[in-house]
């Protein structure tokens, strides 16, 4: 599902215009941004979680030539599904 159709089955389910829809869903993310951004979670009950994680610096090769590189520490989003997601995916 792309974000056009989930746009459409928002529009469908909430009875609201794909532009509403639209409107809404583009809130929703730039939110949820906005929160990871800051270092908060954002714990949606039922659906899951969203938080920020810190990757380690490294040691790493470079497949091309095999030269040893560092690889700077890094920032990454992560999501864990919650309870009731889990279940529905039995």
């Amino acid at each position: 599902m792309n974000k056009t159709e989930l746009i459409d089955q928002i529009a469908a389910k909430a009875g609201l215009t794909k532009a509403d829809s639209k409107k809404a869903l583009d809130a929703t993310i730039d939110a949820i941004k906005e929160a990871l951004v800051a270092g908060d979670k954002v714990a949606l009950i039922g659906f899951g979680t969203f938080s920020v994680n810190t990757r380690a610096a490294r040691e790493g090769i470079n497949p091309r030539d095999k030269v040893k590189i560092q690889i700077p520490e890094k920032k990454i989003a992560k999501f864990k599904a919650g309870a009731d997601l889990v279940d529905a995916l039995k």
